[in-house]
């Protein structure tokens, strides 16, 4: 019987040594967008922070398939009490340098997430402070329960603090500002890749991580992200084979690029919304013809201008299909979303010109309009056909438009008097958007993309309530009340849902997930 073991044993390891062996690819993609940073807190950007996941991890994560919440960095979490959650690091695990990961860079990079120049305040929401316990715990000590607490800590990912103080990178860097930290241009963490080399707006280059401590289902060894603004060219890219895969192909490429036998399109609802927003919070809008008031302060002025918007239209000749025209600011896969709170006002150009010249504005007025031109589908397009749709009531807007690197920290320090905004859902519950779009600026999070400073009491009780409030049926109706609360004075003119397909080889093979985010562990090339 040994003798028969042993004969076996060495027809099975001859097998597989003839077995074919699977070589893994390098994987080429492309966007039209380009990263502001590297430094993990300074800007909260989706774009940024799914191509931050492949260098830096989280405690937990989504689930690419499922979207439910999984270990990553911590194993374990429970409630010490309503208010002390206790999580458990995973041993073993180790940052690109060789250092390991301890409970030190746990603490503090949640610290450093709620730092003033930190732009992820609202994924520390209710976090009073971070405290270790032993080589292996620490807690999250909480202003109230918090019942999303684990779902805003998907997006909290770890540095370790040795190489932050090491480079003088403790603190984020500010966006807003033009100093740089070294953080900002190189990246350390413990994920499955890391950062080979950076060129701004040329590429970046990622090494698979032979070190790292998960389970890879991809076979992919080199990444390769090229920003792209002409869509022509991304496209030519895709179609010449110099880039496996284009995460925004543009809808009126569509059908050329379903009907080729070497490339598939991959589509999926993502779980963002894109708005107007409005200065209401100056007393007169620099550049405009009416001077010594502020025109956007009027309810009837916002709603004018969302009725004067034909979002159909839009949808149809602009997005072709790939926009859901929608009424609120999050979409249906989001908590708080209802029907009713998603149905629009209707378009009308009569209906707007009546409330202008109600308001006091019966010629309409000249209006600063500012819109990323390399960030959302069809962005420039959709405020060109804004303009023109606003102009035939008499409302001149001055549209400009800047790239995404330029013109998020344009609008963080509040220079633009209507502005666009896309706003995807990371915890898929409304708290997110409420408190960062319509709670009035504050700390913590509150209002850290409220860039039109709007400002009303029974809003703030709202979502100050709901942050706490642990009835899930009572919180439920909150979200949908302050939800319609936004609807009814208009904090935003809500444009449509996005659709996003990704357009790729016929070799690739992928999860789509609804935050349009590539899930780097899940990618082969075939």
């Amino acid at each position: 019987m040994k003798l028969k073991y042993s004969l076996l044993s060495v027809a099975a390891a001859a097998a597989l040594l003839c077995a074919p062996v699977v070589h893994a690819k390098p994987f080429k993609w492309a966007s039209q967008g380009e990263i502001a940073t590297w430094d993990i807190h300074s800007q909260n950007n989706a774009l940024q922070n799914g191509i931050h996941a492949n260098v830096y991890e989280s405690l937990v994560y989504y689930n690419s398939k499922t979207f439910e919440v999984e270990p990553v960095l911590a194993t374990a979490w429970k409630e010490v009490s309503p208010t002390q959650v206790r999580f458990t690091l995973r041993q073993g695990v180790k940052f690109h340098d060789g250092s390991t990961l301890t409970t030190d860079d746990a603490v503090y990079s949640i610290q450093r997430a709620m730092a003033k120049t930190s732009n992820f305040t609202p994924y520390v929401q209710g976090i009073s402070k971070v405290a270790k316990v032993d080589a292996q715990t620490f807690d999250v000590i909480l202003s109230a329960p918090n019942p999303v607490l684990l779902r805003q800590m998907t997006e909290l990912r770890i540095m370790s603090k040795a190489w932050a103080e090491k480079n003088k990178s403790v603190e984020p860097k500010d966006i807003k500002g033009t100093d740089e930290n070294f953080a900002h241009r190189n990246a350390m963490g413990t994920g499955p890749y890391t950062l080979d080399s950076w060129q701004p707006d040329v590429k970046m280059v990622f090494k698979r991580n032979p070190n790292w401590w998960g389970k890879m289902d991809g076979n992919v060894t080199e990444i390769v992200y090229t920003p792209i603004k002409s869509a022509a060219t991304r496209i030519a890219a895709l179609l010449s084979g110099e880039v496996d895969m284009v995460l925004d192909p543009t809808p009126q490429d569509l059908g050329r690029l379903r009907a080729s036998p070497d490339l598939k399109v991959i589509d999926g609802v993502e779980n963002r919304t894109i708005f107007l927003g409005m200065d209401q919070f100056r007393e007169e809008l620099p550049g405009s013809n009416i001077k010594g008031k502020n025109p956007l302060k009027d309810v009837r002025v916002r709603k004018a201008l969302y009725q004067a918007i034909d979002a159909e239209t839009i949808s149809r000749n602009i997005m072709r299909g790939l926009g859901k025209p929608t009424g609120t600011l999050v979409s249906p896969q989001v908590a708080g979303y209802t029907e009713a709170v998603g149905k629009r006002f209707p378009y009308s150009v009569e209906a707007s010109k009546k409330l202008l010249a109600e308001a006091g504005y019966p010629d309409g007025f000249e209006v600063d309009f500012a819109c990323p031109n390399n960030r959302y589908i069809n962005d420039e397009a959709i405020c060109q056909a804004v303009t023109a749709m606003w102009s035939r009531v008499g409302v001149k807007a001055k549209l400009r438009t800047l790239p995404l690197v330029n013109y998020f920290p344009m609008i963080q320090r509040y220079e633009a008097s209507i502005y666009m905004l896309g706003w995807g859902v990371p915890t898929f519950d409304a708290l997110y958007s409420l408190q960062s779009l319509v709670r009035t600026v504050g700390q913590g999070g509150d209002g850290n993309y409220n860039v039109g400073r709007y400002s009303n009491q029974r809003m703030d009780y709202l979502v100050d309530r709901i942050k706490a409030e642990t009835d899930a049926p009572v919180r439920s109706r909150m979200l949908t009340e302050a939800l319609q609360l936004s609807n009814d004075t208009v904090s935003h003119i809500p444009l449509h849902d996005q659709v996003i397909p990704w357009a790729m080889k016929k070799n690739v093979e992928l999860v789509h997930r609804a935050d349009n985010r590539v899930d780097m562990r899940t990618v082969k090339v075939n």
